[in-house]
């Protein structure tokens, strides 16, 4: 006997208040789901009021015949478990329905229930979800928190976004069917229609919620179908782009739109039921369109807007270019679609025209034609390159193929184009195995240069050729070949021969000029010893007639001043001689130093001050200010600018001035200006201003003068990698300008290391020890006050110093020093030069001689040591160094026996 579980009553209940509520809610959808409400909303909710009580009906009849089975089985047999079998059913389909999502939740909104149509709908399985989150949980968050606003708003209380906005209506007993977007499992959007019911007890109490829902995609799917193709269909009615003109079966125009009248310059107003298409267009177009077809369809069609449309009237497609004219006249060419529009039985009821303005394809059409032109040109201009080249030209596929050559490869080989194109290119050479390896060597590394071949032409005539060659490509980067040019170098062959043959002679002759070279430095050096030992002579005893008890006479006086001045100009041109001798020989060497500019110009301000006082020249110097630093030699330097003060005193006016100024150029460059008032120089002077020996006109001048000084300024300057200019005109003055590399200030002298007061702490003689003289020869004043210093803590060590070599070598001579202290880029002569005419000296020859110098690089130092100095220093000086060189040339010379004042050093 069947025996029904005793819950069965309350769950039977509930089923049918689900099956009532799925019949509200396909109502609802159906109806929703309908956007032309093709059925009448009043047919559906009646069919609904009249299913509800229905389902309703039949749900709570299994209860009523179960429970009265329950009381008295027996007596009412089996029908009513029947009944409540076939009802069951008929919910378990409903219920577990997959086209619809049926979920319920308990009262706090944990689901309970989640049938097939919500797994399938969602992507969950019911595990998934029951006992674990609310339906909140799987709805667009942003949705549930503007639904939660809406209502507050609606119902004028606070609804908590989340479940609660989801039943707050049906909690109220209010119907609720909304729309919302489920989050799937997948991640993926689902649009849905939710109708949401409120479970209760028999107390009236909600003990849960019913959430039905159904796929909205379709639905939302052809809304934004249609609101895309309304607006599509706008866009293009609309469009300023195309020209829309929609006439009457008889072709007068009906629509005009926007485009049109932008297009035509008419408003629509102006041809809306009063004018055809054919009446704006070109006339004699029309009447040439109406012949045209005539023959073409074999039917007398007439000009007008029946040529217009005719072949749309008979649906062949119709798509033509047309000439508008425009309200003001003007005419614009256009591209015109024709369709026929018809009603449902298919009878035309009018035209619709859409136009597009053709001018800029008709533009690009004419560009193509002249660019198409223009190609032609330009193939004609290349291949008349190609022919007019003198090189034999020709093109290889990539297996060596020809496909091109130009006339020279046709004399080269003596074969006509045609026979050249197709042929092996290794056929032409005398080597084919070297020809050929030639094109594989270009296809490899991409270029071949300076190969030779030897061609051989048809009639055994053979050439030698220096082979070039290059890869070419096509648009797509990919190889198509190889461009090779064969140049005729049996000439250039002979030539090398001959040249060959040249540089040997050359070779020999270099070898001679070389020697010639240095006998001429080497007589240079003895002229300049020669000349200088009775020219001082000269000039001292000329000094010392000037200088005497009782003074010469007035005829004395003249003949010795005479005597003076003729020797000091003769002293001036040997050195300048002297000079550009080394210059041009390149044996001139630069000690290049960061070097105050200021520091320089005081200098030569003391120097030729009393010049300029001398004539009555006033001079201007820069006044103290922000200081300039250079990159130079300040020997040099020195010598530089006092040679162009020099001549801005000799060459200025009576009681004129001269103007020194300072400033920084662009590109880190500083230049000093030297400004007088004298008789200023002519365009064609100052192109002859830097020519050896020429005193521009003043030969027979008051001044003397050798011609030689601006030249070797000009070459110092560019020695030291600066720049000399003049700017000067008739009657104004001159400004001669220089400029170098400007640096930052030097970086000041160490503070005394350890290592360094220890060496002079060892250095330190006993009391009373015997004193040793030091000669130093330096240009610099800074240097010797450093070596002073030093110096003053050795006192056993006497210093005598030099500004120059000839001086230095006097002193030697005279003195005898234990130790020669010698710079090597020297005013004059260098440091080498003093060196080897030390050595030429019997007094002098014995004595070491420590070079100090800032060129400090290996070779520098190589040279020196070569040279036959005893040690080679380089600056700035380290005082610990210095200091084990002196004792070391101080020892040397004691062990030899000439230490004038021999002692022991400690």
């Amino acid at each position: 006997m069947f025996t029904p579980h005793s819950a069965w009553p309350r769950k039977l209940a509930l089923a049918g208040l689900v099956a009532a509520l799925l019949t509200l809610y396909t109502v609802g959808a159906l109806a929703l789901a309908s956007p032309s409400r093709s059925i009448p909303l009043a047919l559906l909710f009646g069919a609904a009021a009249l299913m509800a009580p229905l389902c309703l009906w039949l749900c709570n009849r299994p209860t009523r015949v179960l429970l009265r089975g329950l009381k008295d089985p027996p007596d009412n047999g089996r029908a009513p478990v029947r009944r409540l079998i076939k009802s069951e059913a008929l919910q378990d389909a409903i219920f577990n329905s997959a086209n619809f999502s049926s979920i319920a939740t308990d009262a706090q909104g944990v689901i309970q229930i989640f049938n097939v149509g919500a797994e399938r709908m969602l992507g969950y399985a019911a595990a998934d979800v029951v006992d674990l989150i609310t339906p909140a949980a799987f709805s667009d968050p942003q949705e549930v928190i503007a639904r939660a606003a809406a209502l507050s708003a609606e119902l004028d209380t606070p609804i908590a976004p989340g479940f609660e906005a989801l039943v707050f209506k049906a909690s109220r007993g209010i119907e609720d069917i909304y729309e919302l977007t489920y989050i799937c499992k997948n991640g993926n959007r689902q649009p849905a229609v939710v109708s949401v019911t409120a479970l209760r007890d028999a107390g009236g109490a909600i003990i849960g919620y019913l959430l039905i829902g159904t796929d909205n995609t379709a639905r939302k799917n052809a809304e934004q179908a249609l609101v895309r193709a309304g607006a599509l269909q706008a866009a293009i009615f609309n469009s300023a782009n195309f020209s829309s003109i929609a006439t009457d079966a008889r072709g007068v125009i009906q629509i005009f739109n926007v485009g049109a009248e932008k297009m035509l310059g008419y408003a629509a107003a102006d041809v809306v039921d009063r004018i055809t298409p054919a009446d704006i267009s070109e006339p004699d177009e029309v009447v040439a369109r109406a012949i045209s077809l005539s023959d073409e369809l074999d039917t007398p069609i007439a000009p007008g807007f029946e040529a217009l449309v005719f072949k749309a009237s008979r649906g062949i497609e119709d798509i033509y270019e047309l000439t508008y004219i425009r309200k003001d006249g003007s005419r614009f060419p256009a591209v015109v679609s024709v369709t026929a529009l018809r009603d449902a039985d298919g009878a035309i009821i009018g035209y619709l025209l859409i136009g597009t303005d053709n001018t800029a394809r008709k533009r690009v059409e004419a560009e193509q034609a002249v660019l198409d032109q223009s190609l032609r040109d330009q193939q004609f201009y290349t291949r008349s390159l190609i022919e007019s080249n003198i090189d034999a030209l020709m093109t290889t596929d990539p297996h060596g193929i020809i496909s091109d050559v130009n006339h020279q490869m046709e004399a080269l080989t003596g074969c006509t184009r045609d026979e050249l194109i197709g042929a092996p290119f290794k056929n032409y050479f005398t080597d084919s195995a070297r020809a050929e390896a030639g094109i594989k060597r270009v296809l490899a590394a991409g270029k071949v240069t300076n190969y030779e071949l030897t061609a051989r032409a048809r009639d055994g005539k053979e050439t030698v050729v220096s082979y070039n060659a290059t890869t070419f490509y096509d648009r797509d980067r990919k190889l198509r070949g190889v461009f090779a040019a064969a140049r005729d170098v049996t000439e250039r062959q002979q030539f090398e021969q001959t040249l060959q043959a040249n540089n040997v002679e050359l070779e020999a002759a270099r070898g001679v000029a070389e020697k010639a070279n240095l006998a001429k430095s080497e007589f240079l050096s003895s002229m300049s010893h020669e000349l200088r030992t009775p020219l001082n002579a000269v000039l001292g005893f000329a000094q010392l007639m000037a200088s005497d008890e009782p003074p010469p006479t007035l005829k004395q006086q003249r003949s010795i001043n005479q005597i003076l001045k003729g020797g000091w100009y003769l002293l001036r041109l040997i050195n300048e001689i002297l000079d550009l001798a080394q210059i041009e020989s390149g044996k001139v060497s630069m000690s290049t130093e960061p070097m105050s500019l200021s520091d320089v110009l005081d200098d030569c301000n003391e120097l030729v001050g009393p010049q300029a006082s001398a004539r009555g020249i006033f001079l201007l110097f820069p006044t103290p200010g922000a200081p300039f630093y250079i990159h130079a030699d300040r020997v040099r330097v020195k010598q530089v600018l006092i040679n162009l003060l020099s001549n801005a005193i000799k060459y200025n006016s009576v009681e004129g001035s001269v103007h020194v100024a300072c400033s920084s150029r662009p590109g880190g460059m500083v230049r000093v200006a030297v400004t007088d008032t004298g008789a200023g120089l002519g365009r064609e002077q100052v192109a002859q201003l830097f020519q050896p020996f020429n005193r521009l006109g003043q030969e027979n001048g008051v001044e003397e003068g050798t011609g030689i000084g601006l030249v070797v300024t000009k070459q110092l300057v560019e020695l030291m990698g600066g720049t000399i200019g003049v700017e000067s005109e008739p009657g104004r003055g001159s400004r001669f300008w220089v400029e170098f590399a400007s640096c930052a200030a030097p970086a000041q002298p160490p503070a005394l290391s350890a290592a360094d007061a220890a060496a002079l702490a060892r250095a330190r003689p006993a009391p009373g020890a015997a004193q040793h003289t030091l000669l130093y020869v330096e240009d610099n004043p800074a240097n010797l006050l450093l070596v002073e210093q030093l110096m003053e803590r050795r006192p056993e060590f006497k210093l005598l110093t030099a500004i120059d070599a000839h001086l230095g070598i006097a002193l030697a001579r005279a003195y005898r020093p234990s130790v020669i202290l010698m710079d090597i880029n020297l005013p004059t002569l260098s440091g080498f030069g003093a060196l080897r005419m030390l050595r030429g000296y019997e007094e002098t020859v014995h004595i070491p001689v420590l070079a100090l110098s800032a060129n400090a690089m290996p070779r520098d130092i190589a040279r020196g040591m070569d040279a036959g100095f005893f040690r080679y220093l380089t600056k700035p000086i380290q005082i610990a160094e210095f200091m084990e060189a002196l004792d070391q040339a101080l020892l040397h010379a004691q062990e030899r026996g000439h230490d004038p004042l021999p002692g022991v050093v400690v």
